[in-house]
């Protein structure tokens, strides 16, 4: 080999060398990076016309099995994540939770607060002439509207949150997606020039994940390195251009409320009506709290209202027909029968007739009469009355027909239908909570997985940093013989 040769070596091995550290040090820089995952950068090296290696582009370290498996698993605890916070909200109507402030115990749960109306009646059986015992049964009459109408309004509020949320995520997913497009056409561009593009690749990765967290998500690559994106259902988010992802608001919510669709592209993605049904996600997630979980628990809610109301209902002596006694809700005109009323457990209430503070008298619980003399049952007024109280009491643990809505049973007694419901909900609300740990995990399994097949190593990338100083020395050393080579040379001719 002449020693121009050896000195076009040495100088083209230099220069690798340089711009192999260069990616070296951005991998090592890059390795703690917070805002999203980073693959490890590699130089891909050609032998040139000498000899000499020479890089030829930059790539980056990829797997993409490993890839699509943490941005399933993404979508998939975002939706477990969403529906567990939804769930965990609703499951605090069934708790019996203890103040802060004192020792007491403030009973939430419907199941709770009818059994503290069965005792009330059964103290109240015991001493009918007593009227601290019909204030007794007064009292926790009311407790068990309140408590119905206050998890009517908890789940209002709870879908109304979600639907907020999905809005907020259908934001996100398009400004995502509209990153994506340019992020994406830049990789084209760099691709067909021969441009590194690792940079690129790692910000198109990050954008997936973040969009994954959103909606469940399945991509291709084209042979130029473009990539097309699709919900985990089939229907298209990105090919050359973002597809629009829109859903109406929905301002108020009521139990006769449906949430509106999402959209994609123009079809329909949730919903009962949808085509091509997200399966994961926190929008996927937020869905299903808000039109099922919800919707159903809701069903219940009303289903138990009704049951009070024909439970506890008046019989017209004359007629039979039947009317709203110790419990009605506004705008009664009849009993529910085995129908469901659509936000009743929001509207029940006690019938002002039995409330002293509302022009009433305790009388008429023991007596009857709420809707007039011909509904009275104790016509001889005697103080020591009981039968309608223990009718009551017998009807609470009495066969009722429930609405199918609910979900639950339709042949139950009351009571067993207020503790089924407080407990199919502790049930979601354990489910929810345990897919959510238990996708959780298989996230981090997945994230270390793919961390340790393409993130960055910093003892890896340490390591090759000190190989590449070494061979910075010897091309240096090298260089350095060739230039004392040179010397002699031109003394010798000299």
């Amino acid at each position: 080999m002449s020693l121009s040769n050896a000195w076009d070596v040495a100088t083209t091995s230099l220069a690798t060398n340089a711009g192999l550290t260069s990616i070296v040090s951005r991998n090592i820089a890059n390795a703690q990076n917070s805002s999203g995952y980073v693959s490890t950068k590699v130089g891909n090296l050609v032998t040139g016309l000498n000899g000499a290696a020479t890089i030829a582009s930059i790539s980056d370290l990829a797997n993409a099995t490993l890839f699509n498996s943490m941005l399933s698993s993404t979508s998939a605890t975002a939706a477990s994540q969403a529906l567990s916070d939804g769930v965990t909200r609703l499951q605090q109507t069934v708790g019996d939770a203890t103040s802060t402030s004192s020792s007491t115990t403030a009973a939430q749960s419907p199941s709770t607060l009818l059994q503290a109306l069965n005792t009330a009646l059964q103290t109240y059986s015991s001493s009918p002439g007593s009227a601290s015992a019909a204030a007794g049964v007064l009292s926790a009459a009311q407790n068990l509207a309140g408590g119905l109408n206050s998890a009517s309004a908890s789940v209002a509020s709870v879908r109304g949150t979600a639907d907020q949320a999905m809005v907020n995520s259908i934001a996100t997913i398009n400004s995502l997606l509209s990153q994506f497009q340019t992020v994406n056409t830049a990789i084209v561009k760099g691709a067909a020039t021969g441009a590194d593009i690792s940079d690129a690749l790692d910000q198109r990765d990050t954008i997936l994940q973040n969009l994954s967290k959103q909606i469940g998500i399945t991509t291709t690559t084209n042979s130029n390195g473009s990539m097309a994106i699709y919900t985990d259902s089939g229907a298209t988010l990105f090919d050359v251009t973002p597809r629009s992802v829109t859903m109406a608001p929905t301002t108020t919510f009521t139990a006769a409320t449906s949430g509106a669709a999402v959209y994609v592209d123009g079809v329909p993605v949730t919903g009962a009506n949808a085509v091509m049904p997200i399966q994961s996600g926190a929008l996927a997630g937020l869905a299903t709290l808000r039109d099922n979980v919800s919707v159903q628990y809701q069903a219940q809610l009303d289903s138990i209202a009704g049951g009070l109301v024909n439970t506890f209902a008046e019989t017209n002596s004359s007629t039979g027909a039947q009317a709203p006694g110790l419990f009605t809700y506004f705008g009664a005109t009849s009993v529910p029968g085995s129908s469901l009323v659509a936000g009743l457990a929001g509207e029940i209430k006690v019938s002002s007739a039995v409330d002293p503070s509302q022009g009433g008298s305790l009388n008429l619980i023991r007596d009857g009469g709420i809707n007039g003399s011909a509904y009275v049952q104790n016509t001889t007024g005697a103080a020591g009355y009981s039968a309608a109280i223990q009718k009551d009491i017998g009807a609470l643990s009495g066969t009722v027909i429930f609405p199918s809505a609910g979900g639950l049973t339709t042949s139950s007694s009351l009571t067993d239908y207020t503790a089924s419901s407080a407990s199919w909900l502790d049930g979601q609300y354990q489910a929810a909570s345990n897919q959510a740990s238990y996708q959780s995990t298989l996230l981090s399994q997945a994230t270390q997985a793919l961390s340790n097949a393409t993130g960055v190593n910093i003892d890896a990338q340490m390591s090759k940093m000190l190989d590449l100083e070494n061979s910075y020395q010897a091309s240096a050393k090298l260089i350095s013989t060739i230039n004392t080579m040179f010397g002699a040379l031109l003394q010798a001719v000299a």
